[in-house]
C-alpha cells in the first residue's frame, strides 16, 4: 500500500486537535479524582475546596490550548498576514 500524501497544514491541525483531546481526557480524569478525594475526606473550616486551584489554573491552560487547536487561524497564517501587511507598508513608503 502506498503512503498517503498529506497536506502539512491539515496534518498539523489534526495533531493539535488530537493532542488537545488527549489533554482534555487526562484533565477530566485527574480533576474528577481530586474532587472525589476532596468529597470523601473531612473538611475543616476551609474557605474554598482545595481542588479548585488545579481545576481553575489547569483549566485555563486547557482552554487556551483548545482555542488554539480549534480556531480558524494558525500561528503560521497570522505570521503570514503580518508579513504581507509589512511588505505592503514598505512598498507604499517608496
Amino acid at each position: 500500500m502506498e503512503p498517503q500524501a498529506r497536506d502539512p497544514y491539515l496534518w498539523q491541525k489534526a495533531k493539535a486537535r488530537t493532542k488537545f483531546q488527549s489533554h482534555l481526557l487526562i484533565y477530566s480524569l485527574v480533576n474528577g479524582g481530586l474532587w472525589l478525594l476532596w468529597a470523601l475526606t473531612p473538611h475543616g473550616r476551609e474557605l474554598l475546596p482545595w481542588p479548585i486551584w488545579s481545576t481553575a489554573f489547569w483549566g485555563f491552560g486547557l482552554l487556551t490550548q483548545g482555542l488554539a487547536a480549534y480556531s480558524g487561524h494558525s500561528r503560521d497564517e497570522r505570521t503570514q498576514r503580518v508579513y504581507d501587511r509589512l511588505v505592503r507598508e514598505q512598498q507604499g513608503s517608496y
